[in-house]
């Protein structure tokens, strides 16, 4: 009867246990989707400084860099 009851308390104890680490795991879960989330957001805005910066150098022309100078030089 004793063994029983010890089975059933150790049954229980990984129950609770087995809860948590489903918790945890979704946690985790949505902690990583909302990195990913954010990853791609700022991969594409690097992508869009990087096109800005392209086309920014590519239509760049010595008379444009010369009207750029400050008047004081």
């Amino acid at each position: 009867m004793e063994n029983i009851q010890e089975l059933t308390r150790r049954i229980d104890e990984l129950e609770i246990k087995a809860s948590f680490a489903d918790d945890m795991l979704e946690q985790l879960n949505q902690v990583i989707l909302r990195q990913q989330r954010e990853i791609d957001g700022l991969a594409r805005q690097l992508a869009d400084m990087r096109q800005q910066v392209d086309q920014a150098g590519s239509g760049t022309t010595l008379a444009s860099l010369r009207d750029e100078i400050p008047p004081h030089y």
